[in-house]
């Protein structure tokens, strides 16, 4: 068998990693097989923190909604419950949008999801 050789190939490979280590310190950026080493380690991360950071906006919004709604008198569960029973399909980022954007909106919703719970108003 002839033989082969990789030139053109290990060339434009070594080329796309040290691509994508662009602007990393030191030898990361310039060395091809510490780059590779650090460019797998940031897609590992970038992965896993994709997914990390749906659920960290989910616990923000949870707790801004739970935050106005005690401050209505009611329990967070109380008030998802409430609206279940009563229909509504906000999500809670549209709930906490309201919440940081619309505060007299959302206390409907809070007076709603109250009136599917049959609780009293504290206003009343």
């Amino acid at each position: 068998m002839p033989r082969v050789k990789s030139g053109p190939h290990r060339r434009r490979r070594h080329k796309a990693v040290l691509k994508l280590a662009k602007g990393y310190w030191g030898k990361r950026s310039i060395w091809y097989r510490v780059g590779r080493e650090n460019v797998l380690r940031a897609g590992v991360n970038a992965y896993r923190d994709r997914r990390l950071r749906k659920r960290d906006f989910r616990r923000l919004w949870i707790t801004r909604i739970s935050a106005a709604v005690r401050a209505e008198g009611l329990k967070y569960s109380e008030f998802m419950n409430g609206l279940r029973r009563a229909g509504v399909t906000l999500d809670r980022k549209v709930m906490a949008h309201m919440v940081m954007e619309d505060p007299e909106a959302f206390s409907g919703l809070i007076e709603v999801a109250r009136k599917a719970l049959g609780k009293v108003t504290a206003m009343a």
